[in-house]
């Protein structure tokens, strides 16, 4: 991949992007000023008219509290497109957010790096793209997110050693070992932040006749969810609705309960490990007992899941500087070192 003097000359001049497209949240990362959005992956939208009402953070509030012409829907499934025209609206949001101080007229239109999951169809690829490109980018760039992960994790990718990502977002698990710029093996599963919230939602009606929502199912995980015991015993009160009386109803519930609701999900992901771990040459498995598995995501933020992660594979797990953003944070490294990093990119459809 050649850059044109051209496409230098208005890439110093741009204000050009790099978005972590996530099925929970989307993050932007601007050039020179790092990641400046972080907003819900929802989109509010009244059926009735078609016009979208909210994005982000606004959209995310009418969860759940809207009139019946009115839906908040996430666009994205699994870190894929589900509603191309909703993603481009999306995407058009956040690339006017950036521009919004910027004389439009003078700026060049941005280049826009975008992170995907591993192991996208092209076809899926093509609908980021286009996406993009209809939203206002004049060229844009794809990476894998367990890439764009570990780069924004500082790990050497580029070296000829092993490095081990697990990148743990609302909609997938990405697992992968990385040497030479390229992906040596992985694993992408679909469980992941959504998954553990459903999983909180269904003990709940199993075991207490109790209907939650969505988002009291996410405080609850991030408020007391782990994957291994803790020192402290924590409880949380749960509210919801009583299915048998139909009223409200509010239960104490322990860490320990929500880490029994949580064993299946965090089981898949510590196999999905082991397995890649099995997978790996020799020699990049000695590298990466020496450097450990790097946690990233949302999901690296789970309770004990290092430790959990470390006993099943008798290898030090560290969790990355601001798991959160490390997806955004690769893609803005590579905005930063285009012509360094090209190879660590996908061969895209447009130019």
């Amino acid at each position: 991949m050649q850059f044109r003097p051209l496409d230098r000359i208005l890439g110093k001049l741009s204000q050009d992007i790099g978005i972590d497209l996530g099925t929970a949240y989307s993050l932007v990362y601007v050039r020179g000023k790092g990641v400046v959005i972080n907003e819900p992956s929802v989109v509010a939208i009244n059926k009735k008219t078609k016009q979208v009402l909210a994005i982000g953070d606004e959209a995310k509030k009418m969860v759940g509290r809207t009139p019946s012409h009115i839906v908040a829907i996430r666009p994205l499934v699994d870190g894929v497109i589900s509603d191309f025209e909703v993603t481009e609206a999306m995407l058009k949001y956040f690339i006017e957010k950036v521009h919004k101080s910027r004389f439009l007229s003078l700026a060049p239109r941005p280049r826009v790096v975008v992170g995907i999951p591993y192991g996208v169809t092209e076809v899926e690829r093509r609908a980021v793209e286009e996406a993009a490109l209809n939203a206002g980018a004049r060229q844009v760039f794809l990476i894998e997110e367990p890439m764009a992960a570990a780069i924004g994790a500082t790990l050497p990718v580029q070296d000829a050693t092993g490095s081990m990502i697990v990148d743990i977002g609302g909609g997938t698990t990405e697992v992968a070992v990385i040497s030479l710029g390229g992906i040596v093996t992985s694993r992408s599963l679909r469980v992941a932040g959504d998954e553990l919230n459903d999983d909180i939602i269904s003990y709940a009606r199993d075991q207490f006749n109790l209907l939650l929502g969505e988002r009291t199912a996410e405080d609850i995980k991030i408020a007391i969810g782990s994957a291994y015991p803790l020192a402290e015993r924590m409880t949380f009160p749960m509210r919801g609705r009583d299915l048998i009386s139909g009223l409200p109803k509010e239960i104490a519930i322990s860490d320990e309960e929500i880490r029994k609701a949580l064993t299946k999900s965090v089981a898949a992901i510590v196999d999905a490990v082991k397995l890649t771990v099995e997978e790996t040459p020799p020699e990049l498995l000695a590298d990466i007992m020496d450097r450990g598995i790097i946690l990233a995501g949302g999901g690296a933020l789970l309770r004990g899941l290092d430790k959990l992660l470390q006993e099943a594979t008798h290898m030090p797990v560290y969790i990355a500087e601001d798991p959160l953003s490390c997806v955004a944070r690769g893609t803005g490294q590579v905005l930063e070192n285009l012509d360094h990093l090209q190879e660590v990119l996908l061969p895209t459809v447009y130019r």
